[in-house]
């Protein structure tokens, strides 16, 4: 998922108190929304749940259709405490993410270029500059990837793997898994600049040569089918999408592999179990209001399937 560049000459910002899950429900709501391509938005935590949300225009802003926006995702009383600044040339974008916290994740410290000295030495640093596209690490989706990558890594370290990211946004999974791994990674994304987003970021972090990024429409790539199947993939998109790559991301998984599917708010998790079965369920992971699933392709046939087809 990606969102439009503000220029520097934005000179208008909304801004909205909230609590994280609202925030971070309104923030995807209104990047696939139809100001997407005038407007960036930003969720900067301000300690102890209390959260900003931001969005910023490159130009005279609708108020009644941004209002009309809001009340849509968390209603016209939320709407009506959105206040709207007038602001000096700015980068406004950039000064923004140079507000947002790091955040630890397992072994993972995602950061701005401005916390790049504070990584400790025991965790694995990734930059992410995100302005242009979806994925700072700081988002719940995000997070929930990250956890999932964190345990598997415990117990998988030294053997080949073949990796691939669906809708890399920022490409801060894809760089995590080469990071960790030490493997190549495929990252597709439909949108142009977020591929050009994921690369720079690819590069940033020392594994340009190591994260392959292309652009792609879900699956449907030549390089995706040629170097399937793949034993880890992530698709942190959302669920109408993941539903519709089901079955072919079923078909590319090797025996044994792993699906990690998030982008899931917590009442679509059962829902997106259905799409991906006969999967197994190996974990859940929930984190604000949003759920990450890992599910394993079974390297054997089910008991009670296997019983059934030696008969009596």
């Amino acid at each position: 998922m990606s969102s439009s560049p503000v220029n520097a000459a934005a000179s208008w910002v909304a801004r909205l108190a909230t609590d994280e899950q609202s925030g971070e429900k309104l923030s995807i709501w209104l990047s696939e929304s139809v100001i997407a391509d005038s407007a960036a938005v930003t969720l900067v935590d301000n300690g102890q749940n209390r959260w900003q949300l931001a969005i910023h225009f490159n130009s005279i802003p609708d108020q009644q259709k941004v209002r009309g926006l809001i009340a849509t995702a968390i209603g016209s009383a939320r709407a009506k405490q959105l206040r709207f600044e007038r602001l000096a040339t700015q980068d406004w974008v950039k000064a923004s993410l140079e507000g947002l916290r790091p955040i630890q994740v397992g072994r993972f410290f995602i950061h701005g270029a401005h916390d790049r000295g504070r990584v400790p030495l025991n965790r694995i640093g990734i930059e992410i500059e995100a302005a242009l596209a979806f994925g700072t690490g700081h988002h719940g989706t995000t997070r929930g990837c990250l956890f999932a990558l964190d345990r598997i890594c415990r117990s998988r370290l030294g053997r080949q793997w073949r990796v691939l990211d669906v809708g890399t946004g920022s490409g801060v999974l894809a760089i995590a898994a080469a990071r960790a791994l030490r493997q190549h990674v495929l990252a597709t994304d439909v949108d142009p600049e977020a591929v050009r987003v994921a690369r720079a970021n690819a590069g940033l972090n020392c594994v340009g040569a190591f994260v392959n990024v292309v652009k792609a429409d879900g699956v449907a790539g030549q390089r995706v089918r040629a170097q399937s199947p793949f034993d880890l993939v992530f698709a942190n998109i959302l669920l109408g999408p993941l539903q519709r790559l089901a079955a072919p991301l079923i078909k590319m998984t090797a025996p044994g592999g792993r699906i990690i599917l998030s982008g899931l708010l917590s009442s679509q998790a059962n829902a997106a179990i259905a799409a991906y079965r006969p999967l197994a369920l190996e974990r859940r992971i929930d984190i604000g209001g949003w759920t990450t699933l890992v599910l394993a392709r079974r390297t054997r046939p089910h008991r009670a399937v296997a019983a059934r087809r030696r008969g009596p």
